[in-house]
């Protein structure tokens, strides 16, 4: 099984360009990571973060609608016929 990270890793890091795979070498240095233990850290927070995100949409579905603001309703008011 490790063998098959150690792929999923070489694969990840293969997609990036020269500029990119030092940029990240760098945030890695920065943390104190190696840059494959950086990109898996990476990858692991992006879904977190996805998860995340979409917990907070499903719960802002169920929240109900927000109330006209004061200038809506001044001009709601305004169109209606006398």
């Amino acid at each position: 099984m490790d063998s098959i990270k150690v792929t999923r890793e070489t694969q990840g890091l293969a997609t990036l360009t020269p500029g990119q795979r030092a940029y990240e070498a760098k945030r890695a240095a920065k943390a104190g990571m190696t840059l494959e233990a950086w990109m898996r850290d990476k990858e692991r927070r992006a879904k977190a973060e996805a998860a995340e995100a979409a917990k907070a949409a499903r719960t802002e579905v169920a929240l109900p609608g927000k109330k006209p603001g004061f200038f809506s309703r001044l001009m709601e008011r305004a169109q209606r016929p006398l």
